[in-house]
């Protein structure tokens, strides 16, 4: 028999040195043509966190799970367990820009996929922005990924520029969409 994860519960929290590992192998199995403008990693990979990647700017979503077989028993395997996690980092150093954050990352893995972590990671990083004294938040994604678009959208995110054709990806041009909200009460 085989078994099936069922993800119970996703909480946030600040991703710490020690999640490295766990992350690296994270971003690495959820690399996409949807979604990635550099080459597939391949090994000897470059560390997660660096100088420009640090653990402070991310949070990390962990779910509780449960292994069930086929019949839908628990077989005994259930944890905790790192299920994505998106970065928020100031867009530029400068300070008349201070006010404003950006989501430079999300990822969710596929096991945890349509169960809300993807969600639940950006209403963490608005919370976390307003915590941090910022009114508005950003990001940039690619025109063709749908399904991260649409999550924006649903979550107050709209389109405030389109760079059209700004990336060359396997042989075609794709658009670097902007987008943006308010973080107003």
């Amino acid at each position: 028999m085989s078994a099936t994860t069922t993800l119970h519960s996703v909480s946030v929290r600040p991703a710490l040195s020690a999640d490295e590992e766990a992350l690296g192998e994270l971003d690495r199995s959820t690399w996409s043509t949807l979604h990635a403008v550099m080459p597939r990693p391949q090994p000897p990979y470059d560390p997660f966190f660096d100088e420009r990647h640090r653990p402070e700017d991310f949070l990390v979503a962990e779910a509780a799970t449960e292994a069930v077989t086929e019949s839908g028993a628990p077989d005994g395997s259930g944890g905790t367990r790192i299920a994505g996690y998106i970065r928020l980092v100031p867009p530029t150093p400068l300070a008349c820009n201070a006010h404003v954050r950006q989501i430079q990352g999300l990822a969710v893995a596929a096991w945890a996929r349509g169960a809300g972590v993807g969600r639940t990671l950006l209403r963490a990083a608005c919370a976390e922005a307003r915590r941090q004294g910022a009114n508005r938040i950003t990001l940039r994604v690619l025109g063709h990924n749908t399904p991260a678009r649409a999550l924006y959208a649903s979550e107050g995110f709209a389109v405030e520029g389109v760079l059209s054709g700004e990336f060359f990806l396997h042989g075609r041009y794709v658009d670097d969409v902007l987008m943006g909200r308010s973080l107003a009460p």
